[in-house]
């Protein structure tokens, strides 16, 4: 009867102080109320969600009047990995009817910061967020991993620069058999090495600085002005 009783304490604790954990992993109410007030102000022929994690949230709060005057809609939660933008991409992406969709992500994953990183895991959430898209009639561009040679909050993982490359050839030879998803290459412009980010466009090696989101700026627009004429 002890165990019995010690495991329902234990049961009950998982869930009554992590239960916004448990209910909401994905954080897919973290946009709730802006994804309400698009659906309610109808269809933008120009929209543009863009997906991400980390980058595209502080992307937002360091240059906000780029999304603005572009009509691109901020879709990035710090921290999160692709199954978690997976899990959340119909309340962010499907459901406010977007034209184009921009999807980064693989930084975190290739971090481990929902446990160890499985490429084929992570390519295959990739896979899936842009068969959604597609089937939707929303174009996709998948963009590279942007470089990185370490984490500053995991420092164990000594090999990023080549789980990058191996992931972005494999994010490249997907577009390449798929006409109606495109390629942004984010990486080329950011690195002088080829292993990590260009010491100007960041602060912390991981993320872009102000410079770094100019470069990104002027790269995804270049290609958004080219589909969205199509």
């Amino acid at each position: 009867m002890k165990h019995y009783l010690i495991f329902f304490i234990m049961f009950w604790s998982l869930f009554s102080c992590n239960g916004s954990e448990l209910v909401d992993w994905a954080d897919k109410g973290r946009y709730e109320q802006e994804n309400k007030q698009l659906r309610a102000a109808g269809e933008d022929s120009l929209r543009v969600v863009m997906m991400g994690n980390s980058i595209t949230e502080f992307w937002y709060e360091i240059h906000p009047q780029f999304f603005t005057s572009n009509h691109l809609v901020g879709r990035g939660i710090s921290g999160q990995v692709s199954s978690q933008m997976l899990a959340r991409f119909r309340q962010d992406v499907i459901n406010i009817k977007p034209r184009i969709v921009v999807i980064n992500c693989g930084t975190n994953d290739i971090a481990e910061n929902n446990g160890p990183y499985d490429e084929d895991i992570t390519m295959d959430n990739i896979i899936s967020m842009a068969e959604l898209a597609i089937v939707n009639g929303i174009k996709v561009v998948l963009t590279s991993v942007l470089p990185c040679d370490g984490f500053i909050w995991n420092t164990s993982i000594k090999d990023s620069p080549e789980k990058i490359d191996h992931l972005n050839a494999r994010i490249m030879e997907y577009v390449s058999k798929k006409p109606e998803v495109y390629y942004l290459d984010y990486f080329s412009s950011m690195t002088l090495d080829g292993r990590s980010m260009n010491s100007s466009y960041t602060d912390d090696g991981v993320h872009p600085n102000a410079r770094g989101y100019d470069v990104m700026e002027t790269k995804l627009m270049a290609l958004l002005n080219q589909l969205l004429k199509r």
